[in-house]
């Protein structure tokens, strides 16, 4: 049973990452060529992440959250 679960998984991996391709080529986009580095990665999304903090007010909670985690932390 473990081994068809395997499969179908695989099957639904395989069946994704085509549609995905299939997604890229009809919109003119490429598939990146290897894997991103994480820094990359963060400087993509730290922007749009302080936009929605500062225009939906949520910087008191990202402030009350980080002094509880230091407080738990005995910091």
């Amino acid at each position: 049973m473990a081994d068809t679960a395997g499969r179908t998984v695989l099957r639904t991996h395989t069946v994704l990452r085509t549609q995905g391709r299939r997604m890229a080529a009809a919109f003119g986009g490429r598939q990146p060529s290897g894997p991103r580095h994480p820094l990359v990665a963060v400087a993509m999304v730290l922007p749009l992440a302080a936009l929605l903090t500062v225009v939906f007010g949520g910087w008191e909670a990202v402030v009350t959250q980080a002094s509880s985690v230091a407080g738990m932390l005995g910091r």
